[in-house]
């Protein structure tokens, strides 16, 4: 993977606004059509959400893989596009969009980076992520108190505690489960709101369940050893050298808000080419909106093969729509 820094002057044909799925698979396929490509995300990895949220966990709906891990498919994707040599600009946010008056488009980037590009694809899935948390938290976060779990190993032989009643909540528990020394599920409810399957299975894993309970402080001597849990009108007393907050995030558009392109319950309006209200920039994946979209990774690759042919054209008037067929080609450039 291509991590060189740009600089102030850094331009592609293609600037990718999200290195998610979906924005890694656009850049494969501008890659595919010839075209560079320069891949911008405010998280210091590729892989989006899957990375940063949930990359031991299994997916199921990504075709030809009965079931793949996060990190697997992550880093299936990077090595796909890996020899179009892309750009990633990462651990940075994409501030502003603003046309050359040339048909192409600067895009601003946090830290006064410029990139420069002849058409723009939004691939941001759901904006911004914040994760929620707890006033008691914020003490001893990144020194036990954490939001995912990038690497299920690192928790092997501690005490976790895992707070919150979601699906990643009971995921965690039961992927952790044959790997702490103990997980403890703490719960503000009486009731999850986990599929009722997964409810079932942590249930009979062995995980201890306290619901009804939040956690109202945490202790230790620069990391965390332990956690207070208040049930009913008792408070308990948990060892933990680990603590994951799955309570969920809030998204935000963030800059992409007020780039002047035409919005619909916060996602961005497309066309059939997934084109959007302004010539030249595209919006694939969760951002974007059209009559009847499902919201699946495997949805997301075809509007970026989508996007990226039609960019193609754009770019390169009398080129075909639709590229060649990959098989034996031997990784050429196809046009």
């Amino acid at each position: 993977m291509d991590t060189t820094a740009v600089d102030a002057g850094t331009s592609a044909d293609v600037a990718v606004v999200g290195a998610g799925p979906a924005g890694l698979y656009a850049a494969y396929c501008a890659g595919f059509r010839g075209l560079s490509s320069v891949l911008i995300d405010a998280l210091p990895e590729p892989g989006g959400q899957i990375a940063a949220l949930y990359p031991e966990k299994k997916i199921y709906d990504i075709a030809g893989h009965p079931a793949v891990r996060g990190r697997e498919l992550v880093d299936g994707l990077v090595a796909q596009v890996e020899p179009f040599r892309p750009v990633y600009l990462l651990g940075r946010t994409a501030v502003s969009l603003t046309s050359d008056g040339g048909g192409g488009w600067t895009i601003g980037v946090e830290g006064g980076r410029r990139v420069r590009a002849g058409a723009v694809v939004v691939a941001a899935g759901l904006g911004r992520s914040t994760p929620r948390t707890l006033p008691c938290l914020g003490p001893y976060q990144g020194r036990g108190v954490a939001y995912h779990v990038p690497r299920l190993d690192e928790h092997r032989g501690r005490d976790v505690v895992i707070v919150g009643g979601g699906d990643s909540a009971v995921d965690w528990a039961l992927a952790l489960a044959p790997i702490a020394r103990s997980v403890t599920v703490v719960h503000r409810r009486s009731a999850f709101r986990a599929h009722e399957h997964g409810v079932k299975r942590m249930y009979a894993s062995g995980v201890r369940v306290i619901t009804g309970a939040e956690v109202v402080e945490c202790r230790g001597a620069g990391r965390l050893e332990e956690v207070r849990v208040r049930v009913g009108e008792e408070q308990w007393e948990l060892p933990a050298q680990a603590l994951v907050a799955a309570l969920g995030f809030i998204t935000d558009l963030g800059p992409i808000a007020d780039w002047g392109l035409r919005m619909m319950n916060r996602r961005i309006m497309v066309d059939a080419t997934m084109r959007t209200n302004v010539p030249g920039v595209y919006a694939i994946g969760d951002m974007c909106f059209y009559e009847g979209r499902v919201p699946l990774i495997s949805v997301g690759f075809g509007e970026a093969a989508t996007a990226a042919n039609h960019v193609a054209v754009e770019l390169r008037p009398g080129s075909r729509l639709a590229p060649e067929h990959s098989t034996g080609t031997d990784g050429a450039l196809m046009s």
